[in-house]
Parts: C-alpha cells; sequence; structure tokens
C-alpha cells in the first residue's frame, strides 16, 4: 500500500442563500483538492480546522488524507451516488427555506385581533390622525382650574352672568389674544377659556403676582405701576378731551398723560383680541383708579391695523369706572351691560383717520 499524500484544500462557501438572519442557513457547496497540477472530487463531508469571513463569503480549510489517485480511485457508479445526494441536499434546502419564508409572510400579514373590521384600535387611530397621546388628555390649564374652583370655598370677584357675557365671546374667538387688567381668583378660569391661546395679566402688586404664581405657574403675569389716583380723576377727565389723547397711535408714543407707557414691550406689540379692565384698585381716593387702564384698552383697539376688539369693563357701578368707559370706550360702541360687567365692541380707526373716536 503507497503511502498518502496530505492534500489542503479550500472550501469556498457562498452565503448567497442566507436570506433572512432568523432563518436557519442551507449551505450549498462545491469543493475539490489540489494535488499536483490535477484537481479531483473530493467525498462530501470533511473534518473543518479553521473557518474565516472574507467580503460575501466564508472560506473553510481542512485536511484530508488522500490515497494516490491511481490506487484509491472511486467507482463511477459511486461518483454517481454521491452527485445524487448533492442535488437532493440542494432541492431540500431549497424547498424548506422556501415554505419558512411564506410562513413568515403570512404571519406578518395577518390582522392582529384589534384591527380586525368592527373593533376599534385607538393606537392606530391616533397614529392615523397624526395626533399624540396628548390630544386625549385634558388641557393642563382646564385641570387646574377644575380642581382650583371644585376645592375653593372663595367666590370669584364677577357673577356668574357676568362671567357669561365674556365667556360667551371667548367661545367665538378662542384661541386669541386675551389681556387683562387684573390677577385675582378668577385667573385661571380666563386662562382655561382661552385654551390654545395667549392670555395675559397685568397687576399692580407684586407681592400677591408672586402668590398666584406658586399656584398657579402657567399664568403669565406681569407687574404695572400706576402712577394716577381716583381723586385725581375729574382732572384727568379733562385731559382725555385734548387732540393728544383723542388720536391715533400707539399708547407706549402717546403724549397723552392717560395713556400708559411704562407696560412690558409685548403688551405693546400684540393686537389683542378681548381686553378685561377688572384693576387697579379703585374704590377709595388715594387708590390709583381704573382711568388709565381704562383710556389705554380703547387706545389699543383703535390703534390695531384692522379688525375689531371686544372690551369689556367691571365694576361699572362705581363713578370713574361709569363715566371713563363711556367716554374713552364710547357709549354708542356699547354692546351690553349685564350686573356691574360693560361690553364694548371698538373697531380699527387706522383704516379710516377722518372717524370720529366715539361713533355720532
Amino acid at each position: 500500500m503507497s503511502k498518502y499524500q496530505e492534500a489542503i484544500t479550500t472550501f469556498q462557501l457562498s452565503n448567497s442563500l442566507l436570506l433572512n438572519s432568523n432563518l436557519p442557513k442551507y449551505i450549498i457547496f462545491a469543493c475539490s483538492f489540489q494535488n499536483t497540477n490535477k484537481q479531483y472530487p473530493v467525498p462530501f463531508t470533511f473534518p473543518f480546522q479553521t473557518r474565516k469571513r472574507q467580503g460575501p463569503f466564508f472560506f473553510f480549510s481542512f485536511s484530508h488524507s488522500i490515497p494516490k489517485i491511481k490506487s484509491r480511485m472511486r467507482p463511477k457508479d459511486q461518483q454517481i451516488t454521491n452527485l445524487k445526494m448533492l442535488l437532493f441536499g440542494v432541492f431540500l434546502a431549497f424547498f424548506v427555506l422556501f415554505v419558512l419564508r411564506s410562513s413568515m409572510l403570512s404571519s406578518q400579514e395577518s390582522p392582529s385581533p384589534t384591527s380586525q373590521p368592527g373593533i376599534l384600535n385607538p393606537v392606530k387611530e391616533a397614529r392615523e390622525k397624526n395626533c399624540s397621546q396628548a390630544c386625549t388628555q385634558i388641557p393642563r390649564s382646564l385641570t387646574q382650574a377644575l380642581v382650583h374652583y371644585t376645592t375653593s370655598t372663595i367666590t370669584p370677584q364677577q357673577t356668574r352672568n357676568e362671567i357669561s357675557v365674556s365667556a360667551k365671546v371667548l367661545e367665538k374667538k378662542s384661541p386669541c389674544n386675551f389681556l387683562v387688567f387684573g390677577l385675582g381668583h378668577d385667573s385661571i378660569m380666563w386662562s382655561a377659556l382661552n385654551y390654545g391661546g395667549r392670555t395675559v395679566f397685568l397687576e399692580e402688586d407684586e407681592a400677591w403676582i408672586a402668590q398666584i404664581k406658586r399656584r398657579f405657574p402657567i399664568l403669565e403675569s406681569y407687574h404695572v405701576t400706576y402712577d394716577s389716583k381716583v381723586k385725581e380723576a375729574a382732572n384727568l377727565m379733562e385731559v382725555g378731551k385734548g387732540p393728544e389723547c383723542t388720536a391715533v397711535g400707539d399708547p407706549k408714543f402717546s403724549m397723552c398723560q392717560l395713556a400708559m407707557k411704562g407696560m412690558p414691550s409685548e403688551v405693546y406689540e400684540i393686537e389683542w383680541d378681548l381686553i378685561m379692565v377688572d384693576a387697579p384698585t379703585g374704590y377709595h381716593d388715594e387708590a390709583p383708579g381704573r382711568m388709565t387702564a381704562i383710556f389705554t384698552a380703547g387706545m389699543m383697539a383703535r390703534n390695531r391695523k384692522e379688525g375689531e376688539t371686544d372690551v369689556f369693563v367691571h365694576d361699572v357701578n362705581r363713578e370713574v369706572e361709569d363715566k371713563f368707559s363711556k367716554s374713552f370706550l364710547c357709549e354708542g360702541y356699547m354692546k351690553k351691560q349685564v350686573g356691574r360687567l360693560r361690553h364694548f365692541t371698538i373697531p380699527s380707526h387706522r383704516d379710516d383717520l377722518d372717524r370720529p373716536f366715539c361713533p355720532e
């Protein structure tokens, strides 16, 4: 028996059939060994030694002891049998791979129980509407308002009928720009009724602002000062009749003594759809009074580019609020009065500078 020769055979395996990393890996391979300058077929199974990956192929190196070809040549019929087994293996691999892929695709396409006809799928509906989970939640301002008024024993400054007047206008215009002179127990309500809009509160008492902000940090409020007093109301009424006060313009740059010039810049830059005058304090002679607040509200309404501004004045049962609202917001623009609340609708005067200060 002649000695065996060591033949190093490189086995190249294509991974083109590894179509899905989750599926079993089926292998089709062709192999040969090299002895001198000739190539001979090698049996189907070999003992592997090392494995490497290069690019899209796997390379396996193994050694196989092979006798001299002339003395160990397999019969022709055995080679045919090996070829048949190889082809059968290839066919079987294709068949199993096809079955597994078909079953996986069918399972992905089959509807889930929540997507069957007649059964609602809230998550899917929310995605189709391009709506986040927040769309189904109660707004934070409304939540705080409900909790506040449910647990509070403090009665708001306005009555239910008075509040209803402003609430109906907000229902039509909100979300909108809403300016409120005053910060009180009803502020969280106004903010909630104007959900999605901008509601700004102007308050004279810094300590009160800090207290409200601790309870309702979502409210936007600013501190303002007033240089007037209730006892000066009669003199200011005469001042307001001068040409510098009846001219249309930005109150920030007005020469009129009644125009408020120290408010935050945002107040002057925004066109307000609603203005509520329920501050400052005005029930005694040394109080600032609402003379300048009422006048400035009317001036901002007339100075807007176009459209109308709804202005509300509370406590019109008092002399200052009664006379100044009729004079500078004009009786001709008054829509209605409910209780101590008056509602005015003032149009823009910028589109017609010849329009009289109050309608005749």
